[in-house]
């Protein structure tokens, strides 16, 4: 797909933003902060998130007021339904890494026309790295046009830190570079920096949508693990599965090597028309057909972990599987619900 129309005018913006978004940031690092936490040690939020999201957000209200806003550090209006541009914020993609003194943290701004990822900035603060682009105009680092995409066959696969240092270190996958913000990570395959990414824990809209408009800029894209489409402001603005995405010929070497190791995916929320539905057992998928709170683990088809919750209570209703992949599981439904307890558990 191409932008709409042209787009300089926003772009600028984003641009300018992000920069004095980075700058209020450096200023925080210098004088100090308290960590708070939101639904658990993974999850940290910190003053700086909250004053970057105020920053960005009053300035595009007043930029770009006939269109719908989302940032992760806000309460979410859902008037944005109603509106055919989206903008979609995180101040910090890699809060964790920026409030343990790590630069690998980024100011990332995406803008959504019609649910599709259209324009991208992601800047990042302590190396001045600012990455911008439109789709079907190009994608640039710091002013200057990204180089054409690798040809391999030594692929650079850009992983998530904690996944790596939690299940990854052991997988026989050449060429992972672990680091912290997908936002970056997607900015610098734009780049040319790494080739293709992917996760086994489900993310955000506003973590991936402005470096999915910066990939797609630069010719690559990002799908969900079982290869559907992702659509950007949804109701509920979260990606129920891990990712992957990069260049094409990467992202397709890629494929081929997570389906031959059996990497796990989580996938929250599961419906029966989803590919991850056959991993149920045929009377699961009776029993739980209709259910809004199934949420499964799996690799290729084979069930891992199932946590069955009430969206409502966030009470677990059913939990089983290997108990490494059930805490993984776990993990992710917190993140995506806040806290679940236990309800009536079958075991």
């Amino acid at each position: 797909m191409t932008a709409p129309h042209d787009l300089s005018h926003e772009l600028s913006v984003a641009a300018a933003l992000a920069r004095d978004a980075g700058a209020l940031l450096l200023a925080h690092l210098r004088a100090g902060f308290t960590v708070e936490h939101k639904t658990g040690a993974d999850d940290p939020v910190t003053i700086a998130d909250r004053e970057a999201s105020t920053l960005i957000m009053t300035a595009l209200a007043a930029a770009f007021p006939d269109d719908g806003l989302l940032s992760e550090e806000e309460t979410d209006d859902r008037a944005r339904l109603n509106h055919d541009r989206v903008w979609i914020v995180d101040p910090i993609d890699g809060t964790k890494e920026y409030s343990t003194g790590l630069p690998d943290y980024c100011v990332s701004i995406g803008l959504a026309v019609g649910s599709e990822p259209v324009l991208g900035v992601v800047y990042a603060p302590e190396t001045d790295e600012l990455f911008t682009g439109v789709v079907g105009q190009g994608a640039f680092l710091n002013g200057q046009p990204t180089p054409p995409p690798g040809s391999g066959p030594d692929w650079r696969v850009a992983v998530s830190d904690t996944e790596h240092s939690r299940e990854l270190h052991a997988v026989p996958l050449s060429g992972m570079k672990p680091s912290g913000s997908i936002a970056l990570k997607l900015a610098r395959i734009a780049a040319g920096h790494a080739d293709v990414t992917f996760t086994m824990s489900p993310r955000s809209e506003w973590d991936i949508a402005a470096g999915h408009a910066l990939l797609r800029a630069a010719g690559g894209d990002l799908t969900r693990r079982d290869g559907r489409a992702i659509h950007y402001n949804q109701p509920r603005p979260h990606v129920e599965q891990g990712l992957i995405g990069g260049q094409p010929r990467a992202t397709a070497w890629l494929k081929d090597q997570l389906s031959a190791l059996h990497l796990p995916t989580a996938h929250l929320g599961l419906q029966a028309h989803e590919p991850a539905w056959t991993a149920l057992a045929p009377a699961d998928r009776a029993a739980l057909q209709g259910h809004p709170g199934v949420n499964v683990r799996h690799a290729d088809g084979q069930l891992l972990a199932l946590l069955v919750v009430n969206p409502e209570t966030r009470q677990v209703q059913r939990a089983e599987g290997d108990a490494f992949h059930l805490d993984r599981l776990t993990r992710d439904v917190t993140r995506a619900l806040g806290t679940v307890t236990l309800g009536t558990v079958q075991p």
